[in-house]
């Protein structure tokens, strides 16, 4: 069965599943739901895939009569960055942090937003149809020089230009990606003695061992070359992790304290609030709490996040995995301007990455995945939400439960956050007994 869109696009072992015909008839399919009066812009990471995928998707785009820019290899926040400099529509051909042998397109809106639901429902029904003639006359496509040059020069420009990274030594995992030249480069004209790790793709190595889902290698490296921070991303740079001068994991709950009370301080945390997803550790709303800063809750998802940033006018917004949104300078998430902003935030207060984390104490979390026999009978399960209430009552505020349903796998997942790991496991055993109870072990 032929991948269709998920939380993120359309993904899927290349080949097989994500084959050239289907991307071709999706780009028939983006030009059927966004029209031909906006051009496409198409990027792709180094995926050894990619070139196949980008002639194929190209080829839908143009024989529908859709204009085509073609801007090489490049993170997908550069693509989201050229998108919305231009008003152009984005089509980003990666599988961000999944294996090489992976691969996937993500559709944009003109300006670069991520799709909408009502947009990405079109694309789905004009993809099932798949009965958009080819236009009398096929679209153009065209080569975008610079486009690297263009992304590193917006990065720069949000920090301010000049040199203010003098003296701050970071070690950068650059995950054999998208941003392997772009990141380091960015780090260095503004000022920051730069050690990269892995950036040097082959089409094969992407993601393979390191970057942000091997956070391990970066902290390793950090300690070795007594480093002030560490900056890993994935394959498309659209999300990252930081590690402190010791080693420590700063995940995305840590960088969106450090971005809001950063932008309080300055008077530019708008509404005083921001946007995160329920996966969030309840540390990162008790270090706000203090300061005054709401946190708004979404589904799964940045694209869950960037709405509710754009309904309550929000400027920051992001998720633990990683991708953060700082709407003054982008419309989805960008690892290398997220460095950046924590560097910045670094020098503007002149304390260490680990003294600005320490901010958020985390609740410890744990997750249960639960195989069951019946997982549509969830919503019915009275006794096991019954079980859930209790717990809650349990935790009087100083903790929390997240059931979360599959979509893809007869599993139900169990997350119980509380003041201590056994607290946590006890009551993540307890759910797991009424859950299977309820519904069956499967």
């Amino acid at each position: 069965m032929a991948p269709r869109f998920g939380t993120d696009g359309i993904r899927g072992a290349a080949g097989s599943e994500l084959t050239p015909d289907l991307v071709r008839a999706l780009g028939r399919a983006a030009v059927a739901a966004l029209g031909t009066d906006v051009p496409f812009l198409i990027a792709r990471d180094p995926r050894e895939s990619g070139p196949e995928l980008e002639a194929a998707i190209t080829d839908g785009i143009a024989r529908a009569g859709g204009t085509v820019r073609l801007l090489g290899m490049l993170p997908t926040p550069g693509l989201a960055a050229s998108c919305a400099a231009t008003g152009a529509a984005g089509v980003m051909i990666s599988a961000s942090h999944n294996v090489f042998s992976d691969n996937g397109v993500k559709l944009f809106e003109p300006g670069g937003r991520k799709l909408r639901d009502e947009t990405e429902a079109a694309v789905e029904a004009a993809l099932a149809a798949d009965d958009r003639p080819e236009a009398e006359s096929a679209g153009s496509i065209t080569t975008v020089p610079n486009a690297a040059d263009a992304y590193v020069a917006h990065l720069v420009m949000a920090a301010g230009g000049g040199s203010p990274f003098t003296g701050l030594s970071v070690v950068v995992d650059a995950a054999n990606g998208a941003a392997s030249e772009v990141g380091p480069r960015a780090l260095r004209e503004l000022g920051a003695t730069v050690e990269v790790l892995h950036a040097e793709p082959n089409g094969t190595n992407i993601n393979a061992g390191c970057g942000s889902t091997y956070p391990d290698v970066v902290a390793e490296a950090v300690r070795a070359m007594e480093a002030d921070c560490g900056l890993a991303f994935d394959g498309d740079a659209d999300r990252i992790v930081a590690v402190d001068a010791s080693g420590a994991i700063v995940d995305g709950d840590h960088i969106l304290a450090i971005l809001a009370i950063d932008l309080q301080a300055r008077d530019r945390l708008r509404n005083d609030a921001i946007a995160t997803t329920v996966m969030a550790n309840l540390g990162l709303v008790r270090a706000l709490e203090p300061r005054g800063i709401d946190v708004i809750v979404t589904p799964v998802g940045d694209r869950h996040v960037l709405a509710a940033m754009e309904d309550h006018d929000l400027v920051l917004g992001g998720e633990q995995s990683g991708h953060i949104i700082e709407s003054e300078y982008a419309v989805t998430g960008d690892g290398p301007l997220t460095g950046i902003l924590v560097l910045a935030a670094m020098v503007r207060s002149g304390r260490s990455l680990a003294e600005l984390a320490s901010v958020v104490v985390k609740y410890p979390q744990v997750l249960r995945n639960v195989r069951v026999a019946n997982r549509d009978g969830l919503d019915a399960a009275t006794e096991f939400w019954a079980a859930v209430a209790g717990v809650e009552a349990d935790l009087a505020g100083e903790g929390r439960v997240l059931v979360r349903p599959s979509g893809t796998e007869p599993v139900v997942r169990v997350m119980v956050e509380a003041a201590s790991t056994d607290a946590a496991e006890r009551f993540a055993d307890a759910l797991v007994d009424a859950l299977t109870g309820a519904l069956g072990a499967g």
